[in-house]
């Protein structure tokens, strides 16, 4: 099974260890398409307009310190995506408590997408960095677009024959989107809200509590050492951990959508 994630804004504020090297990074073939974002980046934040790099990165002007750490990127000290990523979602997966089975498990099945690296794996050493997925950068373009042609073949193979859970954003996601028999494998979630008005249940879409409820997702099935084979079972998983699953209905070559509905945020 393959776990696709967001990344959080959200992220530790200093690495630990050694500065970022490609030769320690998984997925290496991604490597000369981080390299040319690394740089743009860099060069970007480092130059003499630093009104124009917050624009390009969506930073409002208390944000102009994250200018400077961008700027370092290269001389910065990183640490494990793993313990760099501290947002809502990963707060409820709380990896670093997982039973040692578990984060194993984690380690060899979640990717966390990413506007800078393109994906990562969690042993993925990294600095902390701001590059959103919206970001536009000079000689490389707008970063969503540029992720969609270098992930494709890179995703299409991780994914294997297994399933595929994808619990990325709107933004992230439109950066790999599955096809064919791929899709079909592919299970996305929308977490909706179920209360009672005027004493008639109305369900509605969460924000902030979408990504707390898709972090407990991941570690309930990471904790119950769950291993489905395709869509159907990684379906059946779910409801076998008493979350409330409400499937639509599937369509050929596109991904298998399911609601999942709480009743306490």
């Amino acid at each position: 099974m393959l776990i696709l994630l967001p990344p959080s804004e959200g992220k530790a504020d200093a690495g630990t260890g050694r500065r970022w090297s490609p030769d320690r990074m998984s997925l290496p073939e991604l490597n000369p398409a981080r390299e040319r974002v690394l740089d743009a980046l860099v060069a970007l934040c480092a130059g003499p307009d630093a009104e124009a790099a917050r624009a390009a990165l969506g930073l409002s002007e208390g944000q102009l310190g994250e200018l400077r750490r961008n700027a370092r990127l290269r001389e910065a000290a990183t640490a494990p995506a793993e313990r760099l990523y501290t947002g809502v979602l990963y707060e409820a997966l709380d990896l670093a408590s997982l039973p040692a089975t578990a984060q194993r498990a984690a380690r060899r099945s979640i990717m966390i997408s990413s506007g800078l690296w393109g994906v990562v794996r969690l042993a993925d050493r990294i600095p902390p960095y701001r590059c959103p997925i919206g970001a536009r950068l000079p000689d490389v373009g707008a970063l969503s677009a540029y992720w969609r042609a270098e992930l494709a073949p890179v995703l299409d193979a991780a994914a294997g024959n297994g399933p595929v859970l994808d619990l990325r954003s709107g933004a992230y996601a439109a950066t790999w989107t599955p096809r064919g028999k791929l899709a079909e494998r592919t299970v996305t979630v929308r977490v909706l809200h179920e209360r009672e008005v005027d004493g008639v249940p109305v369900r509605s879409v969460v924000s902030h509590f979408n990504k707390a409820t898709k972090g407990r997702l991941v570690r309930d099935l990471l904790v119950a050492g769950a291993r489905p084979r395709t869509a159907t079972e990684l379906v059946g998983a779910l409801r076998e951990l008493k979350h409330t699953v409400v499937e639509q209905t599937p369509a050929r070559g596109r991904a298998r959508q399911v609601d999942v509905v709480v009743t306490d945020l």
